[in-house]
Parts: structure tokens; sequence; C-alpha cells
């Protein structure tokens, strides 16, 4: 049963407020308008420019600076940047108890594949940060783009990170799961028509199946564990099911945690409902296991 405050937040919403043929314009705004732009008195945000480009190192006073997460911010490929993953990169400093690295990767469709995993792989090139003491993380679309770089690396033979954790995590163009083809509920935030629309932004002539675009193709073989959080409700509840299970497959430690009625972003809405609290709370005991 959901809480009371999950409640009344979802009675906000009789329809997802996400249309596939809005304009670039009116996705953007759509987008900034659900993303706060804050942060608490004592959480510091220290804006540095690594391998060319520019991030955010985000702590707080339960950040232990041993600990590191690469943190690929969301925003359907097209929007978002720091200034609107402030409160999102304290959650996660927060329950993950770490410092938080985002970097503020170019926007889609004005850059496209792999431009993204181009940059990202510069920064963490540059940021000579300790892999077995860093998680790679990354929410929505940036939770793909985290295992696509995860992947990446395996491929180059490099030194992965020491765990992956995807909230809510985007894993296919085609969105071919049940939950995006027989919806299970209201999920304001996102539907399969609208994904699809920002997975094409992203790809332009692109393979939509490549596992740069979708990992859920991906050789998953070698990858360290991986967490995927997803909501019962969510669009994309499916895209973390589905490679869980190939995940599995390939002998690859895996942490499948499916949210009962509950929605895309779900970790994102900490300090508003108690399950996302708890499902924050799981993703730092995920984390801290394997940094401790």
């Amino acid at each position: 049963m959901a809480s009371p405050e999950l409640d009344k937040f979802l009675a906000n919403f009789s329809s997802c407020m996400m249309d596939a043929d809005d304009p670039l314009e009116t996705v953007r705004a759509k987008m900034m308008a659900i993303h706060p732009r804050s942060h608490a008195p004592d959480t510091v945000v220290d804006r540095v420019e690594i391998g060319g480009v520019a991030c955010a190192w985000m702590s707080t006073p339960a950040t232990d600076d041993s600990r590191q997460v690469f943190f690929v911010h969301g925003g359907a490929f097209v929007s978002t940047g720091i200034p609107e993953y402030m409160t999102y990169g304290q959650t996660v400093a927060n329950f993950c108890h770490a410092r938080v690295l985002v970097p503020e990767y170019a926007l889609a469709p004005e850059a496209r594949v792999p431009h993204q995993l181009d940059e990202l792989l510069a920064v963490w090139d540059a940021a000579g940060l300790d892999p077995s003491r860093t998680v790679f993380m990354g929410d929505s679309c940036g939770g793909g783009m985290a295992l696509a770089l995860l992947c990446r690396l395996r491929d180059d033979g490099r030194e992965l990170p020491a765990c992956y954790a995807g909230l809510t995590p985007w894993f296919d163009a085609r969105q071919q799961g049940d939950a995006a083809q027989q919806p299970r509920g209201v999920d304001p935030f996102v539907n399969a028509a609208w994904i699809r629309a920002r997975f094409r932004d992203y790809a332009g002539a692109a393979d939509l199946d490549s596992a740069a675009v979708s990992p859920l193709h991906a050789d998953l073989s070698g990858l360290p564990p991986l967490y995927l959080g997803v909501g019962t409700i969510d669009t994309v509840c499916d895209d973390a099911t589905r490679l869980a299970s190939r995940a599995g497959a390939a002998g690859v430690q895996v942490l499948l945690d499916v949210n009962a009625g509950h929605i895309h972003g779900l970790h994102g809405l900490a300090g508003m409902c108690p399950e996302s609290d708890r499902a924050m709370e799981r993703v730092g005991e995920f984390v801290r296991t394997y940094i401790p």
C-alpha cells in the first residue's frame, strides 16, 4: 500500500505530463520545471572543469571523501545539467556517504551519441579516481549512459569501478518491455512514445539497438555488481528486469529492486515520501557493501 505522502503526490497527476509530439523547447521547459534548482546550506557544490567538461563535485556532512560516485545525470538526453541536479546529488551523497561527481555532458539533439560517451570517458580519464573506491551511477537516461560507458571500459580492457547503480534507468530505445507495452498506471513523468522520441534525439542516425544507445543489447559479461532500481508503474520497469535476467545469465551479480506502486524517478523523491527514502537507503547499502 502506498504511503499517504506518495498518494498525495500522485493525486496531482491524472495523466502523464509528457507528450511525444511536444517541440523540443516544450520538452525542455517541462523537464526544467520538475527538477529543483537548490540544495541545503551545508551541501558544498564545487564547480570544476575536468577533461574539458564542466563538472561539479557535491558533498554533504555525511560524505566520506574516500568513497566516490561518478554520477551521470538524467534529463531525457535533451535537458538539465548541474543546477538541476544539486538536490539529487545531495541525496546521493547523503545516502551513499560519498563525494558525488556530476559531469555536464553536451545535450541532444545538438550533440549525438557517441559524443556524450566520449565526454564522460574524458572526465573519467582526467579525474584520477580510484576505480576500487568508485561507483558508476546514473538516473533515467543517465543510467543507460553510465552502463554504456562501463561496457566501453570493459571492452577496452580497462580497470572497472567497484559497482554500478542504475536508478530507474533507460536501457531500451524501442521500449519493448511489458511495462511500456501494457501500462500499469499513470506515470506522470514518462511514457513509451515520449521515451522513444528522446532516444531518437540522442541516437540520430546511429543504430537504436547498438550497445551504445540501448545497453539492454550489450555484452554484459565481466561487469562489476549491478544495482537496478525501478518502480512497477515506471514505463521503463522492464528495461531493468530484462537486463537483470541477461546480466545474471552472463554471471554478473545483480540486485534488482522493484518498488511496488512507484513511478519513474522514484529515487529523486527522497525526502518527500518514505518509499523513496527506503529505496535510497538500499542504494546506499549496496554501494557501501562494495565500497566499504
